[in-house]
């Protein structure tokens, strides 16, 4: 579980490997990340957009950002929080996801929220410890 939290809200990520939606052969590898923000603020919260960085395990980036997530724009009022569940392909056995929320208050002040960076790891890729 990877965990970041600003300005009182907190990102809990928690990602794991779908094998039966991979095919390792083909060179697909696929994750599901269950993501939980909890408003530890005192303000009322709107998700409003989402960025992501996801690199392979070559190093290659790709980019994704958009309005919301899974479809919606939630309203996190204080101690409340909301999660949802999304996924991840990519052609190499691991890789690595960061990303940011934009949030705004109920007063229309905007700001950013880290996503912690967390690890796609499969069992489909040999782990040296040295």
């Amino acid at each position: 579980m990877y965990q970041r939290t600003t300005r009182g809200i907190r990102v809990t990520v928690q990602p794991s490997f779908l094998e039966q939606q991979s095919d390792p052969e083909d060179g697909r590898f696929v994750w599901a990340y269950t993501v939980r923000i909890d408003n530890a603020s005192s303000e009322v919260v709107r998700l409003r957009t989402r960025y992501w960085r996801i690199t392979d395990a070559t190093g290659a980036t790709e980019e994704v950002r958009g309005e919301g997530v899974v479809g919606e724009q939630p309203v996190i009022r204080p101690g409340e929080g909301f999660e949802y569940t999304s996924g991840a392909p990519l052609p190499t056995p691991s890789g690595l996801m960061v990303g940011r929320y934009g949030m705004e208050t109920a007063a229309g002040e905007r700001f950013e929220v880290d996503i912690p960076a967390f690890s796609l790891d499969s069992p489909h890729e040999a782990r040296l410890v040295h």
